[in-house]
């Protein structure tokens, strides 16, 4: 696949991404939301389990590998989307996608606190621009304190967890495929998931039954587009045009989940959804380094010389 094809299938995988924000809203608010969202997961991680073995990248994992994909499936999987189905049942969709689009921000201020690197000035200036963007949604977008909602705590809660697994990933990642990584902490998240449904929604599913099968094509979509298919491209996306590269074209996924709460959900997409969606996305382009590798890879690329010139130093 050539750069610009490439590019062309990000900008689908963003836009599923973030049409997926208003398909697992109508799923929680028509299912009971743990039970769903579990069985959802599961779904997609047998699903990459198959593609996998397909291709024969299934293997067993080690010790360390398996310990990785404990505390990945816990933060990655289980939290993540635990927080993220109780918060979409209180928030809106255009709320909840443009939350969800801070992650990048997230992950590079928890590095920099776990990890110890020093973040940039650019990195500084996104890291505010950030925290100002999510400030306006949750705060002034509701009405100031007085019509704060739990359910945006929840959702950034959900992010945050999602963004320190990350960081665990990233050190998993060296020893794993993450394609094969990414199937195993879906199945072990998604059976915590389940067994937290069964708990605290014992009678699921007896309801699960009685749903049209419309919502079933809308979740099996969700299951297998969005979560499966989706993580495995971006993956793959990442690891050929680089991360930097990858991580601009999150801002569409945030776009494209405030167009799907409009067309979707028929939400209203106030003043202060556009200006907190102006502050992110500068923000994620700073925030994450995306902006510094870009201008570091140009920079380095002009040094060369020509390849005429190489090909003579070469002979």
């Amino acid at each position: 696949m050539n750069k610009l094809g490439l590019f062309l299938f990000m900008t689908i995988l963003m836009m599923i991404w973030g049409f997926n924000v208003s398909a697992i809203k109508i799923l929680v608010s028509s299912f009971p939301p743990i039970t769903i969202t579990a069985i959802r997961i599961l779904v997609a991680g047998f699903f990459v389990f198959l593609m996998l073995g397909v291709i024969g990248k299934v293997r067993r994992p080690n010790r360390k590998e398996f310990q990785y994909i404990i505390y990945g499936g816990l933060f990655n999987i289980t939290a993540h989307h635990f927080f993220l189905a109780h918060g979409l049942m209180e928030t809106s969709g255009a709320n909840g996608g443009l939350i969800l689009g801070s992650g990048p921000v997230l992950t590079a201020i928890l590095s920099a606190i776990i990890i110890k690197t020093m973040p940039s000035r650019m990195q500084i200036i996104g890291f505010i621009f950030g925290i100002i963007g999510v400030s306006f949604i949750v705060v002034i977008g509701n009405g100031g304190l007085s019509g704060f909602s739990f359910g945006d705590i929840y959702i950034f809660l959900s992010i945050l967890s999602q963004a320190f697994s990350f960081i665990l990933i990233s050190k998993a990642a060296k020893t794993i495929d993450s394609r094969l990584l990414t199937g195993y902490m879906l199945v072990f998240g998604g059976i915590i998931l389940a067994i937290i449904g069964l708990i605290s929604e014992p009678l699921a599913f007896t309801n699960l039954l009685d749903a049209p099968s419309s919502l079933w094509i809308l979740f099996l979509a969700s299951a297998i587009l969005a979560t499966a298919i989706g993580q495995m491209g971006y993956n793959y996306a990442i690891s050929k045009i680089g991360p930097a590269e990858a991580a601009i074209f999150l801002n569409l996924n945030t776009f494209f989940a405030l167009v799907g709460s409009a067309l979707f959900l028929g939400e209203q997409i106030t003043i202060y959804h556009w200006v907190g969606l102006v502050f992110i996305i500068p923000g994620v382009l700073l925030g994450s380094g995306a902006i510094e590798s870009l201008l570091r890879k140009r920079r380095t690329e002009k040094m060369k010389p020509p390849i005429k010139e190489r090909n003579v130093a070469n002979k």
